[in-house]
């Protein structure tokens, strides 16, 4: 059996602005219905693996159990993460966490972002793994190139691989940096070099062995992190002290690159990190367009049109290499050949500190999730979904009052002593200073309205006295 480990901390922003720092482009359901995180963890489940390991962000930790549930996958553990530090550190806490209890259970690393269509020519690439990985070998996947790509690492193969065979592993002669074109090129014609995907097989034993061996001090680090960490709800809560002892390294350059018991399955499958817009489009494109959303493209080439908005049409005509993704915050438009800069469009909002920089529309919280509507000086109005059977927490406000319309289903208000229940087209007034909660008693999600007014808006203007999900 494997057990699948799941990385998902990142917070890139090459997908901006779908991608955010509150909400990375994992959860994002970029390729259909399913979100790249739930994709990642079904190709990873079934027949021969067991149930993961989730290593993620305090932010997203009730993202990752919510999407799992709706996947119908219960995690074996979810670690998280007091502050990223790379993916040395993640990949070792895992394979700690696991040798507690089976020190020679095969783990198989995966990115919870990646896109590989053909789960079976995946699935026959880790199957002939597995006599390596137990063999003691630290197994990584490379992807047969189809362009000279400089957004990526690479392999280099002792020989050129047959990628038109049954996959097999073969020797890695060494890891190289992400190339210029030229360099891209040459490689893809020269036939020994794959795209490295960061996925990887290996034994706990041999991985943990590894690490012993060129980064022992990391091995300290992590290992007290676990040994203080502390049980919340479901989750695992890795000792923010001692975490900030191991080194901000990733795995190739910690362990991979100084390991001398190496292996790479080729794999000639499709593949992407969907690392930019470019890359999505590439997935996505039918006859050269790209579109999604009340999307419509009208004589155009080589381009993305994509509107997250709900009622809101984007409309292409006569463009050429052209990316154009509608928020309902911020939009941007690009040439497609250079969406790769998106991360600098980032830096420069963070610099006028633009909320859109970093926080998505959407404020999604275990409960549900709520969005800004209209925002004045001294009001704001938001929508509010919460999922059945879930409630907020029992809560008061120094600084704001609400009025809360249902719109959709029922609400079980709390309002001081005041418990009743608010049906659509009722609405309740909770005064400043009241203690009060909502929950959804229905089996269906509730949908209000809330418009607050006051001084100070903030949400952290928020006094708990009790939350079911143990927040502070």
């Amino acid at each position: 059996m494997i057990t699948p480990v799941l990385l998902c901390g990142g917070s890139g922003t090459r997908l901006w602005p779908l991608s955010r720092k509150s909400y990375p482009k994992q959860f994002s359901p970029l390729m259909g219905d399913e979100s790249l995180f739930q994709a990642s963890a079904k190709r990873l489940a079934g027949q021969g693996y067991t149930a993961p390991v989730v290593v993620t962000a305090d932010a997203f930790r009730f993202i990752v159990t919510e999407q799992l549930a709706d996947a119908g996958i219960d995690p074996a553990a979810v670690l998280i993460e007091p502050a990223g530090r790379d993916t040395a550190p993640a990949v070792l806490a895992p394979a700690l966490h696991l040798q507690a209890s089976d020190p020679d259970a095969l783990m198989l690393v995966a990115p919870s972002d990646h896109v590989i269509p053909d789960r079976d020519a995946f699935t026959a690439c880790v199957t002939a793994a597995m006599p390596a990985a137990q063999a003691g070998q630290l197994v990584t996947f490379g992807i047969g190139p189809d362009r000279p790509e400089t957004g990526y690492g690479y392999l280099e193969l002792a020989e050129k691989p047959d990628l038109g065979s049954d996959p097999a592993p073969v020797a890695l002669k060494a890891f190289v940096e992400k190339p210029d074109a030229e360099t891209a090129a040459a490689m893809l014609a020269e036939g020994r070099y794959l795209w490295n995907a960061g996925i990887f097989l290996f034994s706990v034993s041999s991985i943990v062995a590894a690490y012993e061996a060129h980064q022992p001090a990391m091995i300290a680090a992590v290992q007290a992190a676990l040994d203080a960490a502390k049980r919340d709800l479901s989750f695992t809560r890795l000792d923010p002290a001692a975490w900030e002892g191991a080194e901000a390294i990733s795995i190739d350059y910690a362990v991979m690159e100084k390991a001398d018991n190496l292996s790479v399955v080729p794999f000639a499958g499709r593949w992407s990190d969907l690392g930019d817009w470019a890359a999505v489009w590439r997935e996505t494109q039918k006859d050269g367009v790209s579109l999604s959303g009340p999307a419509t493209a009208i004589d155009c080439r080589d381009t993305l049109l994509r509107s997250e908005v709900e009622g809101q049409a984007i409309v292409g005509i006569g463009l050429d290499d052209i990316v154009a993704v509608a928020m309902p915050d911020a939009v941007l438009i690009s040439h497609k050949g250079r969406t790769q800069e998106v991360k600098q469009a980032v830096a420069a909002l963070k610099e006028k500190r633009a909320p859109q920089a970093e926080s998505f529309p959407k404020d999604h919280r275990p409960w549900g999730w709520f969005e800004s509507l209209v925002v004045g000086e001294r009001f704001q109005v938001k929508r509010i979904v919460v999922h059945p059977g879930a409630a907020l927490s029992l809560q008061s406000h120094h600084h704001r009052s609400e009025h809360w319309i249902v719109v959709q289903g029922t609400a079980k208000v709390t309002v001081d002593e005041s418990v009743t229940l608010v049906t659509e087209n009722q609405s309740v007034y909770i005064p400043l200073g009241a203690v009060h909660r909502m929950e959804n008693p229905g089996k269906l999600p509730m949908v209000l309205i809330e418009v607050q007014t006051g001084s100070y808006l903030g949400e952290d203007d928020i006094i708990r006295y009790e939350d079911v999900y143990a927040r502070e």
